[in-house]
């Protein structure tokens, strides 16, 4: 079989797959690279399984309310974490699978591995250094894996993940990023969340549901910064009342890593420093693409 395609993908999220199935619908021989799973981080890791935990969430807080909507539940409503974990993930893998059958349906080509542009109009597949995640629907027949690739026209569409601040950096253990926060091993009876954009409040809204002892710190003086600020101020009320703890105009400027906890030191805007101790931190503080390695440099 060619190696040599019309249109080559890097990267099969919802910018890439998409991209891949209308270029396939077009005629053009189309083919896909991915080092890890289909779907991308949004299916896999963010936007849809983190809806699943809140509505995991939203169902419990509703049941702890039931008499406000004329009804009795006898006995105390406990959250399952495993369980509420494992319809999480389970949904990611459906979406996996069905992004899988795609590519199936619109026969577009599969190549396991990491790209690189080594020059125009040529891509090098390699051993990719994560873990294939392979979806349960069936791939299509063309499966490929490392090699040289040509295609005239390359699509990049490598995606993002969590930025770091210096000093600041996630551990997996005591300072997460969305993948811990989405899958932890027990629940933690605290939380420190360093920025309130959508990620970092879904996690701060989906844990304080859960009984957890949340705070939240945002450099700006709203939550939400990129919305409306109507929005916003209402979305803090609600917040507010669920027992979140949020400081605005405050920003985490140092992190000492204890045993099983750590402490942030939390300097606010005047100039006060206030040490908040909690078992577990996200670090939610945007996102950076994924633009290293892949030979962008080599073609400026």
């Amino acid at each position: 079989m060619s190696n040599a395609y019309d249109v080559l993908i890097i990267g099969s999220g919802p910018g890439g797959y998409i991209a891949a199935i209308r270029a396939a619908q077009l005629g053009l021989k189309t083919a896909i690279v991915e080092r890890e799973h289909l779907a991308g981080i949004c299916s896999n890791w963010g936007c849809i399984p983190t809806k699943a935990l809140l509505r995991s969430a939203e169902v419990l807080h509703l049941a702890e309310h039931a008499k406000n909507y004329g009804l009795t539940l006898e006995g105390k409503i406990t959250p399952d974490l495993k369980a509420i974990i494992a319809r999480s993930r389970g949904i990611a893998e459906r979406m996996n699978g069905g992004v899988g059958f795609l590519m199936k349906k619109n026969k577009v080509d599969i190549i396991w591995g990491e790209a690189k542009l080594t020059k125009p109009g040529e891509v090098v597949v390699s051993k990719t250094t994560k873990t294939i995640v392979q979806p349960q629907a069936p791939l299509p027949k063309n499966t490929l894996g490392e090699g040289t690739y040509t295609a005239k026209h390359i699509i990049v569409a490598t995606g993002a993940r969590p930025r770091a601040l210096p000093g600041i950096e996630p551990d997996g253990k005591l300072i997460w990023t969305y993948f811990e926060a989405m899958n932890p091993d027990s629940m933690p009876k605290s939380l420190l969340v360093m920025g309130s954009g959508a990620i970092g409040i879904e996690f701060a809204s989906f844990y304080r549901t859960m009984g957890v002892d949340v705070t939240v710190v945002e450099v700006m003086s709203q939550v939400m910064p990129v919305e409306d600020a109507e929005i916003s101020a209402f979305a803090k009320k609600q917040f507010d009342k669920q027992g979140m703890k949020i400081l605005l105009e405050a920003k985490v400027a140092k992190v000492e890593k204890g045993a099983n906890s750590i402490t942030a030191h939390v300097e606010k805007k005047d100039g006060t420093v206030e040490k908040i101790t909690a078992d577990r931190m996200i670090s939610a503080v945007g996102v950076q693409a994924n633009i290293e390695n892949i030979g962008l440099e080599a073609l400026a």
